[in-house]
């Protein structure tokens, strides 16, 4: 059966058949108007002002959803899907002017964490415009035919972070990834390689999607303080394994530092030497090049850029009593996990691995 939904101002926009998904377009009217103060009809779907918040009932999967933001007077939008997923920054728009976007998206269920801390959000797909003066002329929301995937397995620095202001990479990476690819991220608060590996929520859900080509970012360091060399050298291999017999790519981050310093240098523990003497970023890259898969040393990375920073000025990176209500020198505040985002692309780059041909 045919479903039609109806928008303000505008006919509804006729939906094919349940198998080719309850969505085919959802358009707004996007006409302008000379009078700035006469409102603009939202998107079906979309409702409120500042935020503008879409929810759109489309069963777990992978979306081209293309968006026009402006309109009569100036604005300023940004868009977050799902459970705090950057895709959009600030982006300004002068009077009368429309800007066209246009991203792949994942929605999963539960949206977030897959063992579903912190939430399990809504089902289907949200999204919300946010910023100074959101505006929102269409969405429109559409299956995806065979994006390139790119599956995140990792800890509570990868994951989606329900709540502000802890923020994972993975939900800032989200910007940089232009339509044509995805950022499916099942990492996870607390896990270690061993734990992400034996939940049937994580690994194994992870790896029932993974297709010929798609690739997976294994980021473990943080939980393992007392794995053993052999047993963290075990549950990487086994990941790469058994991503390889699917057709997929497997690609090894070191973890991102913790922020403990002795003087002006991070000290073994901020460099994930673990609890039993292991250097994990060590074992990992050794891993790495006995399995020939290509590693990102983050580890590496962040170390430059902490110790950059120093002492002081790196506490913006995590987060800090005097702006986030507590201090946390391992989770990341919003521009820490850009910044460390910003790195793991660098990584992609230089590795020329499939999603660079797809980095905006």
């Amino acid at each position: 059966m045919d479903m039609v939904l109806g928008r303000p101002g505008g006919h509804g926009a006729r939906l094919g058949a349940a198998g080719l998904l309850a969505l085919a377009s959802l358009v707004g009217t996007g006409a302008l108007h000379a009078d700035a103060a006469t409102p603009q009809a939202l998107p079906a779907g979309c409702s409120g002002t500042s935020p503008i918040t879409c929810h759109y009932a489309v069963p777990p999967g992978n979306y081209d959803v293309t968006v026009s933001v402006g309109g009569a007077s100036a604005g300023q939008t940004e868009m977050w899907v799902e459970a705090r997923r950057l895709v959009l920054p600030a982006t300004r728009t002068a009077a009368g002017a429309v800007a066209t976007y246009s991203f792949t998206i994942n929605v999963r269920q539960p949206e977030g964490q897959p063992t579903g801390q912190g939430g399990t959000g809504n089902p289907g797909l949200d999204i919300r415009f946010a910023g100074a003066g959101p505006q929102v002329s269409t969405v429109s929301v559409k299956p995806a035919t065979q994006p390139l995937v790119a599956y995140l397995a990792g800890d509570s620095t990868v994951c989606d972070q329900p709540t502000a202001p802890y923020t994972g990479w993975g939900q800032m990476i989200t910007t940089a990834v232009g339509p044509g690819a995805v950022i499916a991220d099942y990492a996870d608060s607390g896990e270690s390689s061993g734990s992400f590996l034996s939940n049937s929520a994580l690994f194994p859900a992870l790896l029932s999607k993974v297709r010929a080509n798609d690739l997976v970012f294994i980021q473990f360091g943080h939980n393992d303080k007392q794995t053993t060399a052999s047993a963290y050298r075990s549950n990487l291999t086994s990941m790469i394994t058994q991503v390889r017999a699917k057709g997929g790519v497997p690609v090894l981050v070191t973890p991102p530092v913790r922020r403990l310093f002795d003087g002006n240098r991070l000290t073994p523990t901020a460099l994930h030497v673990n609890g039993v003497g292991v250097n994990l970023p060590a074992e990992m890259r050794a891993v790495g090049a006995a399995q020939r898969v290509p590693v990102i040393d983050v580890t590496a990375k962040s170390k430059a850029l902490v110790e950059s920073l120093g002492p002081s000025a790196s506490a913006q990176l995590y987060l800090r009593s005097s702006v986030d209500g507590v201090t946390d020198n391992t989770h990341f505040s919003q521009y820490g996990a850009t910044r460390i985002a910003g790195l793991v692309l660098q990584g992609i780059r230089e590795q020329h691995l499939p999603l660079a041909a797809y980095l905006r």
